[in-house]
């Protein structure tokens, strides 16, 4: 990556950065006219649909597996209603993550800029999807599917020592690989009216969250000290890898009737199931490798997630 810095005028290997205050004021215009109240919005009245999914089942884990091959269609709908679930869960848990580094970053910024304004409206959204989640994992009977103990202390550390770039490298990193399956879940007439509904809010509203994130990733990386530049590649690779661990709680399988061993060495071993989440991190990964946080050992990092071909 170059990046060449010109009075008045700051550039990446992707071109001009735009002007901070005006990208937020495109995002709070965008959020005045596309927001969504999901307790008005959807009928969590409406009763489960018989025969239908939670989930696409080529996004399930176990998909195309010799394992998933042998199970009943009964049951592997089960089990792409608990995988549901459990990526509910996981989305819950980032945002709580996020909505804590969003408060870091505003931290000390002026209140009354349409940069912290907007902000402060992206965490009033991680607030509703949070709590859209949780109605649907209750809606959907399936229990709530908590990372790991280790996991969730591993986050508390990088909510700790966390640089702003790292921690909008981060963001990108939980929300543009569910936003991806979201965007082939939420017109799939396959899967449950409240699911389709559900992940088509959230895609409306992510799409500004990530333009925020990536304006601001790459402004950080053109103006960060060295050594946040080389912890931001480190913290984004390590979460890198955390979170395609966590991606789903392999409590599922026990709880669907499956060997769990058995269940996580078949998803480890699947080449679709490879395919599906580098695929999902692609547009990602491209952009990060643009603007120079895919190097070193954060790179290495990135490979042994599997989200980097």
């Amino acid at each position: 990556m170059t990046t060449t810095r010109e009075p008045g005028m700051a550039r990446d290997a992707l071109g001009p950065l735009k002007d901070r205050e005006q990208v937020a004021e495109r995002l709070l215009e965008s959020s005045a006219k596309h927001s969504f109240d999901p307790d008005k919005e959807l009928d969590w009245d409406a009763p489960v649909e018989d025969g239908k999914w939670f989930w696409p089942p080529e996004l399930v884990s176990l998909y195309d597996t010799p394992l998933w091959k042998k199970m009943s269609d009964e049951q592997r709908q089960e089990l792409a209603r608990h995988e549901a679930a459990s990526l509910a869960s996981l989305g819950i848990w980032f945002e709580i993550i996020l909505m804590q580094l969003l408060v870091r970053h505003i931290y000390d910024k002026s209140v009354t800029s349409a940069h912290v304004r907007y902000a402060l409206t992206e965490i009033a959204d991680e607030c509703r999807h949070s709590m859209m989640f949780a109605r649907m994992i209750k809606k959907g009977g399936a229990p709530s599917y908590p990372v790991s103990r280790l996991n969730h202390n591993l986050a508390r550390i990088l909510k700790t020592v966390s640089t702003t770039p790292g921690s909008f490298a981060c963001t990108l990193l939980g929300e543009e690989i569910l936003d991806w399956m979201q965007r082939l879940t939420f017109p799939d007439e396959r899967v449950q009216t409240l699911v389709r509904g559900v992940t088509r809010i959230h895609v409306v509203e992510e799409a500004r969250h990530v333009r925020y994130a990536r304006e601001e990733l790459r402004r950080q990386m053109v103006t960060a000290s060295r050594w946040e530049r080389e912890l931001t590649r480190l913290s984004c690779g390590e979460a890198a890898r955390v979170f395609s661990i966590a991606f789903v709680n392999p409590q599922v399988y026990a709880d669907v009737g499956l060997d769990r061993r058995e269940a996580v060495a078949q998803v480890k071993a699947s080449g679709h199931r490879r395919e599906v989440m580098q695929t999902g991190a692609k547009r990602l990964t491209d952009f990060l490798d643009d603007i120079g946080v895919l190097q070193g050992a954060g790179r290495r990092l990135w490979r042994s997630s599997g989200l980097l071909a």
